[in-house]
């Protein structure tokens, strides 16, 4: 069976290097999937390890004449070339991660000097743990004491195991001399060092003047190794993984690794010979969608709050200047800023006069308490001048008996001002209970003629003050309440305003009656819209006769449309006794006749619904009609009565 694969119609360009090329190209595997062999081939021909050559004349239009510009050595392959691939990005070539040179060691003029102390013990020593560690942890068995006397089968092990590491597909064959692999995989992974080393070590690497450099070389792929597992275990976007993409990202790089994951598919589902890349595609666009979810719906909020903004923008626009009303407001607010002040006033004056009382009370309790220290004293003084009389029994007896009768009288005394100070604080009580209960009467007397606003007074009495203050701090009854007097000023004022309130509230009350005959005004109105409505009823049942002679003249037409059938009928009869005699004539007539019959009926059944119809409109109308005056009458009847 032929192949129907597409095949390069380019021949293989010529290995100009020949033997002179190391044959291992890049240092690490890169990430980008490999087609396999039963794919079409790449339209550049088969993969050389040299610098890009220019093809030949190709007669296919397909192929790809572009080199890749994917230059980051770490997603590259060592075993692919550096052409044939689709380019990421056609302007932009990054900068390699290794050290700057070109795909083989330095010439002779460029040689580098190892500058690490490799004859060194202790760094010797360092080197070897290092080694041990990364192979330990990477799952290479192997002891220390393997590594410090080593063999040619160990070292070629740990060689490629590490050199594997870097990049798996490179070529390295059991089948191969070793001397033959060693140096020139070094030089393709771009060991600054490999010109130094000789082949011949490699049969006795562990000794004295070849196992330094050897060690040197170990820890440098060592130290390759643990900087690739780094790298690609830091999640970089210049690894260009479409994993690691988040589902919102900006970055250049994101956007190149979804393009050449793009590319790769593409390619690959080409080599297929498949033309339409729907998968691909398909995959690139849903994941740009999800990374503008979030934009698209920022995008709306914002575009909802624009268009609340614009709303309220033309409310604002469309609506008058709330100047005035803020002007209202203003003036209300400073007619209850003034009220306040007033009543502040008043809360000060009465403060002023508590501290008062207070610093009164504080100079009365130290007068008392230095009058008690005058007492104390005094009996101290006593008590020292009857320890200095000498008394005889008798008037020691007699002292006895007066001072028993004199303490009997001081607790007497004791108890009468007990009782007498009891009398006293019920007295206080009672009088601070009153004097808050007129306190919070003037409260009450203060707040009902600011809310009568009567603070200041109507004129013409706005030159009086109503205002009544509480000084329970005098000792005078007469200056207990001040301000005008209550009989004389305040009492008649009040009357005053109230009879103008009277007089007010008369013509109000004749307004309410004028507003009364207004009412019955309104109700002999409603007497005649009834009448109206009641006329209104009579054309109602004028115009269901009317619906009910309709449907006797459909009745009748109906009556005549049954005669009409009735004689089609019999037409139609003898026109069946005339098709015996003429034949196919008769019979084209008795068709027509039987059209022109069903013709008749339905017209009659459409008669008949239309009449039907008729009836039934009118009937709604009018009851909808009824409805609707009821309705306006219980409108019109419950505003009177709540007027």
């Amino acid at each position: 069976m032929a192949d129907l694969r597409r095949r390069s119609m380019m021949p293989p360009p010529p290995d100009t290097y020949g033997a002179g090329r190391s044959g291992i190209p890049q240092p690490v595997p890169s990430t980008i999937k490999k087609p396999t062999a039963n794919m079409r081939m790449s339209l550049t021909g088969p993969a050389l390890r040299a610098p890009y050559q220019t093809p030949g004349p190709s007669h296919n239009p397909r192929q790809s004449m572009m080199r890749s510009q994917n230059a980051n050595p770490l997603l590259q392959s060592t075993t692919k070339p550096n052409y044939g691939r689709t380019p990421l990005n056609s302007s932009t070539r990054h900068g390699s991660l290794w050290a700057a040179g070109g795909n083989v060691a330095p010439s002779g003029s460029q040689t580098l000097k190892d500058t690490r102390p490799l004859r060194d013990r202790q760094y010797q020593t360092k080197m070897r743990q290092e080694i041990l560690s990364y192979l330990q942890g990477s799952g290479f068995e192997i002891s220390m004491a393997s590594l410090a006397n080593i063999t040619g089968k160990d070292f070629r092990a740990i060689f490629d195991f590490l050199v594997l590491t870097l990049d798996p597909s490179h070529p390295l064959g059991q089948s191969t001399r070793f001397e033959d692999e060693f140096v020139p995989a070094l030089k393709a992974l771009r060991y600054p060092f490999a010109h130094q080393i000789d082949n011949k070590w490699l049969a006795a690497p562990a000794s004295m003047h070849s196992w330094p450099s050897l060690l040197g070389a170990l820890h440098w792929l060592v130290e390759m190794c643990k900087l690739r597992d780094d790298y690609f275990n830091s999640g970089h976007p210049t690894l260009q993984n479409p994993v690691d993409i988040p589902e919102e990202f900006d970055d250049p790089f994101d956007h190149r690794a979804l393009a050449f994951d793009y590319f790769d598919q593409a390619y690959t589902v080409w080599l297929d010979l498949i033309d339409d890349f729907i998968e691909p595609n398909r995959y690139l666009e849903d994941r740009y969608t999800r990374k503008n979810q979030s934009v698209q719906k920022d995008l709306e909020e914002l575009t909802k709050k624009l268009d609340h903004a614009k709303a309220e923008l033309h409310k604002l626009q469309s609506s008058s200047a709330p100047v005035s009303k803020l002007q209202n407001e203003n003036g209300l607010l400073t007619a209850d800023s003034e009220k306040f002040q007033k009543i502040l006033q008043q809360y000060e004056g009465r403060k002023k006069k508590l501290i008062d009382t207070i610093a009164y009370e504080k100079a009365e309790l130290g007068t008392g308490a230095a009058h008690l220290e005058q007492l104390k004293q005094e009996h101290a003084r006593l008590s020292e001048v009857v320890k200095e009389q000498n008394l005889t029994p008798e008037e020691v007896i007699r002292m006895n008996t007066d001072h028993e009768m004199l303490s009997r009288n001081l607790e007497d005394l004791k108890l009468k001002i007990a009782e007498t100070h009891k009398v006293v604080m019920t007295l206080e009580v009672t009088v601070t209970n009153r004097a808050e209960a007129a306190e919070e009467a003037l409260d009450a007397y203060t707040n009902l003629l600011s809310s009568l606003e009567l603070l200041p007074p109507l004129p013409p009495f706005q030159d009086v003050d109503l205002t009544l203050e509480l000084n329970t701090a005098t000792s005078n009854p007469q200056l207990l309440l001040l301000g005008a007097d209550i009989r004389k000023v305040i009492k008649p004022t009040l009357s005053s305003v109230a009879e103008s309130k009277r007089a007010e509230r008369a013509s109000l009350e004749s307004e309410r009656i004028k507003v009364d005959n207004e009412l019955d005004q309104l109700t002999l109105e409603c007497e005649n819209v009834e009448e109206e409505i009641g006329e209104l009823e009579r054309k109602v049942v004028a115009l269901g006769e009317q619906a009910e002679d309709l449907r006797e003249a459909a009745q009748r037409e109906a009556n005549v449309a049954s005669a009409e059938a009735a004689r089609l009928e019999r037409e139609l009869a003898h026109a069946r006794t005339a098709a015996l005699a003429s034949g196919m004539g008769v019979k084209s007539r008795l068709q027509a006749l039987q059209f022109d019959y069903n013709e008749k009926m339905e017209k009659i059944s459409r008669l008949k619904e239309e009449t039907v119809r008729a009836i039934i409109k009118n009937s709604h109308d009018i009851a909808m009609f009824k409805e609707e005056v009821s309705r306006h009458l219980r409108e019109l009847r419950e505003f009177a009565e709540g007027d």
